[in-house]
């Protein structure tokens, strides 16, 4: 072997990984360097890297630290790697990732081919079906807890390659930088926002929690998404049992439970009687609840333990659609409007249409009354009217029935249609 070269790296391997980061896009790193400006010598750039990485002399630079805001108030450390950085990592992703996945749990979702947040949703409804007690669990800073020393056990139980090995401890370790330069050292965690972090997180939940369950409850099920994780408990004493021997579990990988999230659920339907104190919970941006149902043959209505778009996340749409500011737009075309809007607005749909049609309608409703005080601000002579027979609404509803394809929640039915007597 090449004394210059200890490591034999494929430089297809570091070209395809790079594709794939361009895919993903993603915004700069600590040293600012985006994308179009990498491609201007994309040659030259990689076999740069893929040297340094053949012969150990790669190090990544600081991992760039953003707080993101949260709904109660507080913030959530994210952090960025350099576009390089990225490249590296995802070349190590695309290496381990089909010897690793496939011993997965069949119920871990997150981050994985052929898996998805869908999944899980509708695995939970069928399982809330059959199961009356749920214990909703809350890792209290996970990504930012991972025991570095465990974690590293359980990669060198399936990563050979001491390049690998190299490159994931020194990823481990890299601090963050803040926006005034301060370094912060790292001395547990994975950064939310690193390509192999997901990979990483979920190899450890693998070993502290899905193989755990496997071997001591094997009659519980449960749905994982990265750290996101529901039980199925046919008692309210087997899911209190379950939370204490967890909360066990978990502090001794290093973990801890966060108790004011962590609830017990009763999955209350027109079969199950009695209550509970809480006969809810929010998984992956969906709240499951008591909703009325009808049977379509028999046409009987009944309540059911289904779910539908959250509030959070309703919130969090409305909070987006105020941030266009479309009042402030009417130079644009309505149409011009619909093209911008429509990339948003299809993944929400994608996402929140396939359970409760008539919660996510409400956020299209007020999608759409925003759309006519645009009309209103745009074109003068629809600015009267009053209540709910606007002359804006009478308009938009009349170019909603001619062109219902020309807004996105349009074509899946949510239209700005009145009913006139």
């Amino acid at each position: 072997m090449n004394e210059a070269k200890p490591f034999e790296i494929d430089k297809r391997l570091v070209y395809e990984a790079f594709k794939k980061v361009k895919s993903n896009k993603g915004s700069a790193g600590i040293d600012g360097i985006e994308m179009n400006t990498y491609e201007q010598n994309v040659g030259n750039n990689l076999y740069k890297l893929w040297n340094r990485m053949s012969s150990g002399s790669y190090y990544p630079k600081a991992v760039k630290l953003v707080e993101i805001p949260k709904s109660n108030g507080g913030t959530r450390p994210l952090g960025i790697p350099a576009l390089e950085d990225r490249i590296a990592q995802m070349a190590v992703v695309m290496a381990i990732n089909p010897s690793i996945d496939p011993l997965f749990h069949e119920d871990s979702y997150g981050y994985r081919p052929n898996k998805s947040a869908h999944d899980a949703v509708a695995k939970a409804r069928e399982r809330c079906m059959k199961y009356p007690w749920v214990l909703d669990m809350d890792i209290s800073k996970f990504f930012d807890t991972i025991n570095h020393e465990l974690l590293m056990k359980a990669v060198c139980k399936h990563v050979e390659k001491k390049w690998m090995l190299l490159y994931i401890e020194r990823w481990l370790k890299v601090p963050y930088q803040t926006k005034d330069g301060t370094m912060i050292e790292r001395t547990m965690g994975v950064p939310q926002g690193s390509v192999i972090g997901p990979v990483l997180a979920n190899l450890f939940l693998h070993y502290v929690f899905d193989k755990w369950m496997e071997k001591n409850y094997p009659n519980i099920p449960f749905e994982r998404y990265a750290d996101d994780t529901i039980c199925h408990c046919w008692t309210e004493k087997q899911a209190q049992y379950l939370k204490s021997v967890l909360m066990g579990r978990f502090e001794e990988c290093g973990l801890k439970l966060n108790e004011d999230k962590t609830k017990i659920v009763y999955c209350k339907d027109s079969n199950r009687k009695g209550n509970s104190e809480n006969t809810s919970f929010d998984y992956l941006g969906f709240t499951y609840r008591p909703r009325g149902a009808k049977n379509k043959k028999t046409g009987q209505v009944f309540t059911a333990f289904l779910p539908a778009i959250s509030k959070k996340s309703m919130m969090k749409i409305k909070t987006e659609i105020r941030s266009w500011n479309l009042l402030r737009r009417v130079q644009y075309s309505l149409k011009q409007i619909a093209l911008n809007i429509a990339p948003q607005v299809r993944g929400w749909l994608n996402y929140y249409s396939m359970y409760g049609k008539t919660e996510i309608g409400r956020v299209m409703s007020y999608l759409n009354d925003k759309l006519v005080k645009f009309v209103k601000r745009k074109y003068k002579r629809f600015a009267g009217g009053r209540g709910k027979l606007t002359k804006a609404k009478l308009w938009l509803s009349k170019v909603a029935s001619f062109d219902k394809n020309l807004f996105v929640h349009w074509t899946y039915g949510y239209v700005p249609y009145i009913k006139v007597n």
